[in-house]
């Protein structure tokens, strides 16, 4: 476990620099950058500050979760529309693209506020971008709290899985984890529970979402197995409509076989990838299970942490707070024997088979595939040829397949497996393409494809194997993804050293004041 010391709370500093630094962040110089900036100046309150609005907030604990009170101290609340269905389907996001924030929505967005500051690590302040705002020259963005950013899709079929098809509601992506663990029948604990006080009834021994029990077939047994499938960047709008116009053969079959959640999954704050994959595996936000983000600040060691790199991906999981499991660890807790299966998935902790444990030996080059004979199977050639981010995502995704077919098979690099209880399957190449071209692009119609294609192969694996009946799926990703402006670029933080701030920006939005 790392060495996380003690940081400074957010309300220890120096008040006069805060306001400053909040004061040239919601100026009109920067609104085409800034949707909003949030700190919390007190425990348990919190504050959203925007160009037009401003308000405070305090959070209320209970054993069944938090609630929130809040006061408008200038204009408008900033947070009051909180609608997760806004934007959806397709046809209503293209409309609306890069929404100003007077209609843009932020789900849960008090408590995903609220739960950033819990951590020792937290920042100063944090800054949401708006939805035009273009980082690093990608067409498609995330990492802020607005609905198409946060809304991941959320599909459960299979065993154990009530067969409804398309339903007008949405989960969180906290729920993922639990609502696993129920469809594989595992029994409840006590534990840690959403209020931060302890409770029974929890499937983790630290858990902030809810399993959505009402999911469960009650006609039969639990599932015997279950696959989670992890679809990074995953636009949900554009998947269910790749669904619709047949795009997606393998994912439809899911969704016939089950249920499919038109508003999706919403994805805590900070909406990328490392902090979210460990919140759908532990059922807690960023700011309790410990990946703060995709690279934080710790005032104690002063020193940059980062999870979400190459170098760093097989070691993020020693930032885990303790206490927190993973879903390997909590079906391992109650059934030791179980083989629990992780590819390609940082978020690891307790598994039979990861991945990363390959890295970690330094035995990574017994997965790489063989490419002399041009692209692989389930590839789209033109844009694996042209783009090498399509390319580098199109290689995981193989290494990925690869692994969970040859486990499925009973065999994998000399080893022999009995059938999985749990595998989980992180794909890379709709993250890749999304970011490249934007959500709404051809290469992201192709990835979305091309990673179809995979999914059925691995489906078809599970059906050879003799376990088609008795195994439930569950397809996710661990956020959504927005068409950015082409020509909505820039920097807040030149604004702020132009007024003599000192900041450190971390991952681009976590400010630590005064830690350069």
């Amino acid at each position: 476990m790392a060495d996380r010391g003690a940081a400074r709370p957010s309300w220890d500093m120096d008040d006069t620099e805060l306001h400053r630094a909040v004061e040239v962040l919601c100026s009109p110089r920067l609104a085409h950058l800034v949707e909003l900036v949030a700190w919390s100046p007190a425990a348990e309150v919190y504050e959203a500050r925007a160009l037009d609005g401003h308000v405070r907030f305090r959070r209320l604990r209970s054993e069944r979760g938090p609630s929130f009170t809040t006061t408008t101290l200038n204009g408008r609340d900033v947070l009051a529309e909180q609608d997760p269905a806004r934007f959806a389907p397709l046809a209503a996001e293209i409309a609306h693209q890069q929404p100003l924030r007077t209609s843009n929505s932020y789900p849960y967005a008090y408590e995903h506020i609220a739960q950033v500051f819990d951590h020792p690590c937290a920042p100063d302040l944090v800054v949401v971008h708006t939805a035009a705002h273009r980082q690093q020259g990608h067409r498609g963005e995330h990492g802020s709290i607005s609905v198409v950013q946060a809304r991941a899709p959320f599909i459960a079929s299979g065993a154990g899985v009530r067969r409804q098809g398309f339903v007008d509601r949405h989960c969180r992506l906290i729920d993922v984890a639990p609502t696993m663990l129920a469809l594989l029948g595992v029994p409840t604990t006590r534990g840690i529970g959403p209020g931060g006080s302890e409770r029974d009834g929890l499937f983790l021994a630290r858990q902030d979402g809810e399993a959505q029990t009402d999911l469960l077939d009650p006609k039969g047994p639990p599932a015997k197995r279950l696959v989670g499938i992890l679809m990074d960047g995953a636009n949900a709008n554009v998947l269910y409509d790749a669904v619709a116009k047949g795009e997606a053969p393998a994912i439809a079959s899911l969704i016939e076989a089950g249920t499919a959640f038109r508003h999706g999954a919403v994805a805590s704050l900070p909406t990328v990838t490392l902090p979210n994959h460990t919140s759908i595996l532990t059922g807690c936000h960023p700011g309790h299970h410990g990946v703060l983000h995709n690279a934080w600040y710790d005032r104690s060691l002063r020193r940059q942490v980062v999870t979400e790199s190459p170098s760093t991906w097989q070691t993020a999981m020693e930032w885990l707070n303790p206490g927190v499991e993973t879903v390997h660890l909590a079906l391992r807790r109650t059934r030791p024997d179980a083989v629990s299966v992780s590819i390609n998935e940082p978020a690891d902790a307790g598994a039979t088979y990861s991945t990363f444990d390959l890295f970690r030996s330094g035995e990574v080059h017994r997965l790489l595939p063989d490419l002399s004979a041009g692209p692989p199977a389930h590839t789209t050639a033109e844009h694996y040829t042209a783009s090498r981010t399509y390319r580098q995502g199109t290689m995981a995704d193989t290494m990925s397949l690869e692994q969970a077919t040859a486990i499925w098979s009973g065999r994998h690099l000399e080893v022999d497996y009995e059938m999985p209880t749990f595998m989980w399957v992180n794909t890379s190449l709709t993250d890749a393409a999304f970011h490249e071209g934007g959500p709404h692009s051809e290469i992201a119609r192709a990835a979305v494809r091309d990673t179809d294609e995979r999914i059925g192969a691995l489906m078809a694996a599970v059906q050879r194997a003799g376990a088609r009946d008795e195994t439930a799926y569950v397809l996710v990703a661990d956020h959504g993804m927005e068409q950015a402006a082409e020509d909505v670029t820039g920097d807040w933080n030149e604004a702020l050293r132009a007024e003599g701030i000192d900041c450190r920006d971390e991952s681009s939005g976590f400010l630590y004041l005064g830690a350069t």
